[in-house]
């Protein structure tokens, strides 16, 4: 079967996610039908999937006509037989118990189509023994997405034992049409990618506690604010339900031995039924309490190690078994957790060695097995890095950059920001490849215009990566050091001889909003919402903000902005003169690249002496006029400039070759 192939999907399940799947596929354009055992289970699945709708529809995340569309794609069933009924694809999404799904696979297999393909959304069994339950095991595959599936972009697709190669591209293509990221399982194995990393360091969190080397807090406070992880584990662990992990955790402890016997932490809390947020209390109270309430100064170093040995260890378990490469990894783990980088990268920059000796320390301690490192840990460890050879095994210097995507075509230079997981969040790292990029391409003379946006259609930017900025500590001095850092990639953007346009899309706010300022012209969606809420932290604008933004809107309106701590949409910004252009969202990329070929079409020389003199005049109106001078003699003695006399002498297009 080819991907023009599947016109109906099925999906058994209309709980939480079985709805949400069901509603990602009939976005996609595909008939959708969505069975359950009742008819008030699947009522309230769909009813579920219609109030979704209407939510992005209010959003502008799509149209109204987009939302009824999608909502006649779905149909609505009890009976299996006729769910099952010119079913192309169908995916399973009952309750994680293997026994459940067995026995449905022995009805499915009765009534689905003879070219049916089947996909679970398992999040830890064995894709091989589910497939061998049916008659088609090479065209069944996992296709775990996870929750909410309308939002989160990863899917991860599990090959087993028996899967065809087919059987796997048709997935992954199916998955891309979805709007989502698809990355490869290459082996079945239990807890896949995000859960394998997951669950043993939720687990080991517990054993720190049990152990008695550190309390909740502690723990909670070095994972979130020491690591910059988006959550505290306990945290975490409340949030996704107790119980869903343990069960994780003892499906591992029963397929792949000792070292991932769950701590008596949590069964003790699987066994009172305190399972988090779902149930009002878990290693947080939600009815009494006032839930997570992480200190940000209490982050333990030693805690840190510790859990980041375990997740290296968990790591290098998955490539050294051939499951995932760390490029994989990395990505799985950003985009199905929020990450700030992926487990690979965060274990390179601690150092293998010294996490390695950690392990080793605790092994000897403890005699726990959890703590014996892998063979392929302690070879990456002695190669420099689970990176030092490529990342995939092969030689090579590894990719220019980690956060930014940079290409040229036809003279545009495209600057993508690169971290959709985190709404393309600006951190450190963010701002060192900018200034590098900036550097590269400023020197470029092949380059004439530079394009800059984000990944994904939810941000441009949605401001600093104040979470990963807290990981660093509050350290006055840090911060000054950060803000000038900022200040100077975005004045070198703002400062560059060639004209810059921002193209947002989705939220553009804080100093994903300064980062615009920088821009020579901006050019946005209708759905763009925009603003600078720094206050609202008790923060103010760090990156030029205080400066630029006047600039551009005049001080009234800039005090508006900032001291409100309102978002904006783009029209309304557009009133400001902040946005030069608004157009419909699925016309930005298009519009915004015409721009910035039309500014790379135009005379380089001139346009350099133009910015400049533009940029002389904002505090001294008299050197303005001086650069401008200058800058009119000099391009008087350019071929440019007869170029450009020539071809409107003769009713022509100039090609302008910036000499």
């Amino acid at each position: 079967m080819q991907l023009e192939d599947v016109q109906r999907v099925t999906v058994l399940g209309a709980g939480n996610m079985g709805h949400g799947i069901a509603e990602v596929a009939a976005l996609a354009g595909y008939d959708v039908s969505l069975r359950d055992i009742n008819d008030e289970l699947v009522q309230k699945g769909y009813d579920q999937i219609e109030w979704s709708l209407g939510k992005l529809a209010e959003k502008d995340r799509i149209g109204d006509d987009e939302a009824d569309a999608a909502l006649d794609r779905v149909d609505a069933f009890v009976e299996l037989e006729d769910a099952l009924d010119g079913a192309d694809v169908v995916v399973e999404v009952v309750p994680e118990k293997m026994a459940i799904k067995k026995d449905v696979y022995d009805e499915v297999v009765e009534h689905a189509p003879d070219e049916a393909v089947f996909v679970t959304n398992t999040s830890s069994l064995s894709i091989t023994e589910l497939s061998e339950v049916t008659d088609r095991p090479e065209r069944f595959c996992g296709m775990h997405f996870f929750n909410p599936p309308v939002r989160m972009d990863l899917v991860e697709v599990i090959s087993g034992k028996h899967t065809s190669e087919e059987t796997l591209e048709l997935i992954e293509g199916l998955a891309e049409s979805m709007g989502k990221t698809p990355v490869r399982v290459r082996k079945d194995s239990p807890g896949f990618i995000v859960n394998r990393i997951l669950v043993p360091l939720m687990n080991e969190a517990a054993w720190v506690v049990e152990s008695g080397d550190a309390d909740i807090e502690t723990v909670d406070s070095t994972t979130k604010f020491g690591m910059g992880l988006p959550m505290g584990s306990f945290e975490l662990a409340d949030q996704v339900g107790i119980d869903v992990g343990y069960h994780v955790l003892e499906y591992m402890h029963e397929v792949l031995g000792d070292a991932y016997r769950p701590c008596p932490t949590l069964a003790a809390k699987v066994e009172e039924e305190n399972l988090g947020k779902k149930t009002g209390k878990g290693f947080y109270d939600y009815d009494d309490g006032d839930g997570a309430q992480i200190p940000s100064d209490a982050v333990d170093e030693a805690v840190s190690r510790r859990l980041l040995a375990v997740m290296a260890n968990e790591t290098a378990g998955l490539i050294g078994n051939d499951v995932a490469d760390a490029d994989d990894i990395d990505e799985a783990v950003k985009l199905g957790a929020g990450f700030p980088d992926g487990p690979a990268k965060l274990a390179d920059a601690e150092g293998l060695d010294a996490l390695v000796e950690t392990l080793d320390d605790l092994a000897e301690e403890t005699g726990e097995a959890r703590y014996e490192a892998t063979d392929y840990l302690r070879e990456a460890a002695e190669a420099g890095g689970f990176r030092a050879d490529g990342g995939d095994g092969e030689a090579g210097d590894g990719p220019d950059y980690e956060v930014l995507n940079v290409s040229v075509d036809e003279r545009v230079a495209h600057v993508e920001i690169d971290r959709p997981h985190r709404m393309n969040t600006v951190n450190g790292e963010v701002l060192d490849e900018l200034s590098t990029a900036i550097d590269r391409l400023d020197e470029d003379d092949e380059v004439r215009a530079i394009l800059l946006s984000g990944a994904g259609d939810r941000a441009f930017s949605a401001g600093a990566d104040v979470q990963s900025m807290a990981a660093g500590g509050a350290d006055p001095i840090h911060a000054v050091e950060l803000s000038r850092q900022g200040q100077q990639t975005f004045g070198k953007l703002e400062a560059s001889d060639k004209p810059v346009i921002a193209a947002i899309d989705g939220y553009c706010l804080g100093g994903g909003m300064e980062l615009a300022t920088a821009a020579d012209m901006r050019i946005a969606s209708e759905r763009s919402e925009l603003g600078q809420p720094e206050l609202d932290l008790g923060l103010l604008p760090g990156w030029g903000g205080t400066q630029r933004l006047a600039r551009i809107v005049g001080e009234g309106r800039a005090k508006e902005i900032i001291l409100t701590a309102d978002r904006y949409d783009a029209e309304t910004m557009a009133d400001y003169d902040f946005v030069n252009e608004v157009v419909p969202d699925d016309e930005l990329d298009e519009r915004a690249r015409e721009l910035a070929a039309q500014l790379a079409g135009g005379p380089p020389i001139a346009q350099k002496y133009t910015k400049r003199a533009i940029h002389a005049g904002r505090t001294d109106t008299e050197a303005g006029l001086e650069v401008e001078a200058m800058g009119f003699g000099h391009v008087m003695n350019t071929d440019d400039l007869i170029e450009g006399v020539t071809a409107f002498m003769g009713d022509g297009e100039p090609e302008f070759e910036g000499k």
